[in-house]
């Protein structure tokens, strides 16, 4: 009996070991359609379908406004490697058609279908975008649209190749993320690049998007006109202050591979000479603008800009005193989320506070970085008792709605018991509870007593009269110097240019605690704030409309050297392209805060408004 129990029980492995087997082979196989996204109205193309067995009985769908002329051409590839041992192989076979679209618009393919060991399998869409050929009158044939010059050499026309600057939105808020890209327009297919020299983004962050090194020229309409577009680059940009904002030209050098004009006999018969013609493209500059974010700005304003989600959590609320709590906020959504400053979360007194710690996990998207920002606020409770942790605030400016939002956390109720002494840090802690005024205690003077004549009296000493003439003569110096104040603050553009330098110093003390804590990006921000504000006040020019060049213009009529002049500009350039640069070194940040301490005393000693 064992015997036959074991030798069925053999049998039902093997089975499933096929069935498994047979599933696992019908799963990999893939057959995949694939053909340009653009053409042309009377252009053929190829429609190819892969796959990666030996199949039969392929269906064509239906297929509105295009035409097969020719197909299946079949052909079959074979690939062998050998990785740490193991050789792997695979093989697919192609079914080529070549189509010719016969109406303009877009147009469906929908899903193929093949037999493949008896399987039923389908292929993916695809979606075609039929363009209108180019006018004759205009252009003629796109590959022979280069002119020949006076020497007999071929020249590239202006509106044979260009390139564009092109911004997915204007009239953005400040911090709004939007896009410019690079894009490349030529009537020739065969192009290959030099060099280019991009423009910097002046008055904006920026992050760069990916383009595929190797993506292909693809087919688009502008101005009546059907191009070879390839996108050279593309930055994701957030504008960091209100007003007009230029991105100024930038260049590519390219070379263009064109007919020249000549042919030349061959075995094949006459052939035509292809030339290299060499072009340097200039991108066309625009301007930006970017409106200031609406009045009513929250108190509680985190500098957050798109749109937000936020959730938050806390590692227990029931606890012993000096052991560690944790409370975790995620803020996703899709913004400026690099530049978000963080909520504060309010611990209680008793409560000893750390830095917290971020982790940002952004991936760069047409409107802006989407992701996630993670913070972790760290705290130890040093006394039991029970204590409440206010709902944390997140307040930001949704695109959306054009509209400031604010979200909120849960309150959370901690219970904190008795904990182990040894874990506090006394030395360093002291809990506000443990200072207390004892009324009913005083400690026993030591020192020795002060004796006084019985002959002497105070009324009509010295002493007696200055208690009268000191305070008259500290009333009448309050009163004039209340009265000065008084009519200088009256004038505030006065008190503006005054306080300007106190300000600015003021500023860059909270930039050097970013540099003590290696934070370059608050660092170079929070010296640009000083800069742009110095000049605000100091010229009184709102921010809105302030730029490098009327600061420069105002300096020069006071009559500023023109080496001081340079010497801020220079600050300016640096604290712009720095904080988005790779890492900087503590030194040049070091050596940056002291040049900018330096040039604002010395403009104060060279600039004077009245």
């Amino acid at each position: 009996m064992r015997y036959f129990l074991n030798r069925y029980k053999a049998l039902y492995i093997f089975a499933l070991i096929l069935i498994v087997s047979a599933s696992a082979a019908n799963s990999q196989v893939t057959f995949r359609a694939s053909a340009p996204a653009t053409v042309v109205k009377g252009e053929q193309f190829r429609l190819v379908y892969t796959l990666n067995k030996t199949g039969r009985d392929l269906r064509l769908p239906e297929m509105k406004g295009l035409e097969v002329i020719f197909g299946p051409a079949t052909s079959t590839s074979y690939s062998q490697s050998t990785v740490n041992g193991k050789t792997t192989s695979e093989s697919s076979v192609s079914y080529t058609y070549t189509v010719i679209a016969q109406e303009e618009g877009s147009f469906d393919i929908e899903p193929a279908s093949i037999t493949v060991d008896g399987a039923n399998y389908k292929s993916n869409s695809l979606k075609i975008s039929v363009l209108p050929p180019d006018k004759k009158s205009e252009s003629g044939n796109r590959e022979g649209s280069s002119q020949q010059s006076a020497a007999g050499s071929p020249n590239i026309g202006p509106n044979d190749a260009f390139i564009r600057a092109i911004i997915s939105k204007n009239g953005v808020y400040e911090q709004e993320g939007f896009t410019v890209t690079f894009r490349l327009y030529s009537v020739h297919g065969q192009i290959y690049f030099e060099g280019a020299e991009f423009p910097e983004f002046d008055g904006f962050m920026s992050e760069e998007v990916p383009i595929s090194s190797n993506q292909q020229l693809k087919l688009e309409r502008y101005n009546d006109r059907n191009y070879y577009t390839a996108d050279i680059k593309k930055s994701l940009l957030f504008p960091q202050r209100s007003g007009k904002i230029t991105i100024p030209s930038g260049k590519l050098e390219t070379v263009f591979t064109v007919p020249s004009g000549r042919k030349v006999s061959s075995f094949f018969g006459p052939q035509e000479v292809m030339a290299e013609v060499k072009k340097t493209l200039v991108t066309n500059p625009i301007t930006v603008d970017v409106k200031a974010l609406p009045e009513g700005k929250p108190l509680n304003f985190s500098n957050a800009v798109g749109s937000y989600t936020m959730n938050s959590s806390i590692s227990t609320q029931q606890t012993s005193a000096n052991e560690a709590i944790t409370v975790t906020l995620e803020i996703t959504g899709t913004g400026n989320g690099k530049l978000i400053r963080n909520p504060i979360v309010d611990f209680p007194t008793n409560f000893e506070t750390y830095d917290p710690t971020v982790t940002n996990n952004f991936q760069v998207s047409g409107n802006g970085l989407t992701g996630t920002r993670k913070i972790e606020y760290l705290a130890i409770p040093r006394y039991e008792g029970k204590y409440n942790i206010p709902s944390i605030e997140f307040t930001y400016f949704d695109t959306n709605s054009n509209s400031y939002k604010t979200l909120s956390s849960p309150e959370y109720n901690l219970d904190i018991a008795k904990g182990d002494p040894t874990k506090a840090t006394s030395n360093t802690y002291i809990s506000q509870q443990s200072v207390k005024v004892e009324d009913d205690i005083r400690f026993i003077k030591t020192n020795t007593p002060i004796y006084q004549s019985k002959d002497s009296y105070f009324a009509g000493s010295i002493g007696y009269w200055l208690w009268y003439i000191i305070p008259a003569l500290l009333f009448i110096t309050f009163a004039v110097i209340y009265r000065k104040r008084a009519k200088e603050n009256s004038n505030i553009n006065l008190v503006k240019t005054k306080r300007a330098n106190k300000i600015a110093i003021k500023r860059l003390r909270v930039a050097e605690k970013f540099l003590k804590l290696h934070n370059k990006e608050k660092f170079y921000d929070e010296v640009l704030r000083a800069l742009w504000g110095y000049f605000s006040d100091k010229l009184l020019i709102p921010v809105a409309n302030l730029t490098k060049d009327n600061i420069e213009s105002e300096l020069s009529n006071y009559g500023i050297e023109s080496s001081l002049i340079s010497k801020f500009t220079e600050i300016l350039n640096t604290c712009e392209f720095a904080r988005y640069a790779p890492a900087e070194s503590d030194t040049a940040m070091d050596k940056l805060y002291n040049e900018t301490i330096n040039a604002i005393g010395e403009m104060e000693s060279k600039l004077k408004i009245k």
